[in-house]
């Protein structure tokens, strides 16, 4: 287990986190042997998720092209402030500016990964970028630029990785969604989308990846970071701390991990978000029509008997026996 890790000083330079949890009868989830790839990880929630695995023993690579959250500049720097302080406190990492959005140059962070260290564990894609404008003015190149880091950026890095935690019969990945995905957000369709698009990744690769022991998992941070600056007002902005966050990505990628689980976390506080299904209405005859349909709109909302289906073919499965038990009935 690394040791030394406290805080830091500087700009946006909180405290790392490694709590006495034994004090409390808690066994300390401990990453002796782990490697973990962190995208976005030279400032922000990348950065304290990074300090966060190496001071509990990961090896972490510290990803990170250095640009503003617009993606424009770019430079080593961030990335290789955050090395630094891993390694002054004993810790284990190294720098890597791969664009997230070049397949090749992430083919080759994970094949370094693995000639330093022979694995890897832990991907948490962390990386984004914002283009934020009304939809009406937003325009095509706006839109895939941020789907091409968010969404395409995940895939590489995942796609990368998926046959060295196949092949060892255990991987943690972990998508950063948003709210703005699941819920949406003014001025950010692109961002919304890619957001969202993350989350169904995230369910097909859990289902994909369960006999292999890979768990996929969604994380929707609340934090007072770049990206959130002027959008957060001042007095919430210092309490939703980028570690507080940490927290919650730390069990997301352990081995005691759930998978397909999408985590709130901001400041200290968590939840979990459902996608949740009805349990269904079925029309036939000459109820089966838009006004009928919309005269059962009272029961077809209803939350009694709502469930969580696993996968898509549930819901088509549960439609069908919907329609046959209507035609069964006398």
């Amino acid at each position: 287990m690394a040791a030394g890790f406290g805080p830091a000083a500087g700009p946006d330079r909180g405290s790392s986190l490694n709590p006495s949890l034994t004090k409390r009868g808690i066994d300390m989830m401990s990453f002796d042997g782990r490697v973990a790839i962190i995208t976005g990880a030279g400032g922000g929630l990348g950065r304290t998720h990074a300090l966060a695995l190496a001071a509990r023993g990961a090896r972490v690579v510290v990803n990170d092209l250095g640009g503003d959250i617009h993606g424009t500049g770019g430079s080593p720097t961030p990335a290789m402030e955050v090395v630094a302080e891993i390694e002054a406190a004993g810790g284990e990492a190294v720098a890597n500016g791969a664009n997230v959005a070049d397949a090749d140059q992430v083919e080759a962070m994970v094949a370094a990964a693995i000639e330093r260290w022979g694995r890897v564990d832990i991907l948490v894609n962390n990386a984004g970028i914002l283009r934020d404008k009304s939809f009406v003015n937003m325009t095509a190149e706006e839109f895939d630029a941020v789907l091409d880091v968010h969404l395409k950026g995940a895939f590489n890095t995942s796609k990368a990785a998926w046959p060295h935690m196949r092949e060892q019969s255990y991987g943690r990945i972990v998508n950063t969604t948003s709210s703005s995905g699941l819920y949406g957000n003014f001025g950010q369709a692109n961002y919304s989308a890619a957001k969202m698009a993350l989350v169904g990744l995230m369910n097909t690769l859990a289902l994909e990846g369960a006999k292999y022991n890979i768990r996929v998992n969604c994380l929707a941070p609340a934090a007072g970071t770049r990206m959130t600056e002027g959008l957060i007002p001042d007095e919430a902005f210092g309490l939703l701390s980028p570690e507080s966050v940490t927290v919650g990505l730390v069990w997301l990628v352990s081995e005691e991990a759930p998978t397909r689980f999408i985590l709130g976390a901001g400041g200290g506080a968590f939840a979990r978000t459902y996608v949740m299904e009805t349990a269904g209405i079925a029309l036939e005859g000459s109820d089966l029509t838009p006004e009928g349909l919309a005269a059962r709109l009272s029961d077809l909302q209803s939350t009694d008997g709502a469930t969580e289906p696993t996968q898509g073919a549930e819901q088509t499965m549960k439609l069908a026996q919907l329609a046959m038990n209507l035609k069964e009935q006398p």
